[in-house]
């Protein structure tokens, strides 16, 4: 499990809704808090729970 995995995890069990990224110093949210808003805001979170459903695919770019 990675690093990124093992806070994400953490900061679930704990409840909360984001947790600092290690390499960036930025928040995060975790999946819950996504769920909280229910739907996908387009900004290809990094645990986005709607499958990015609301991003324009496009062959150059991997989600």
């Amino acid at each position: 499990m990675s690093v990124i995995e093992q806070l994400h995890r953490i900061a679930c069990d704990q409840g909360e809704d984001t947790y600092i990224d290690p390499q960036t110093g930025y928040q995060v949210l975790t999946t819950q808090a996504h769920l909280k808003r229910g739907i996908c805001c387009g900004n290809r979170c990094r645990h986005c729970p709607f499958n990015y459903i609301n991003i324009k695919k496009s062959p150059d770019v991997k989600i």
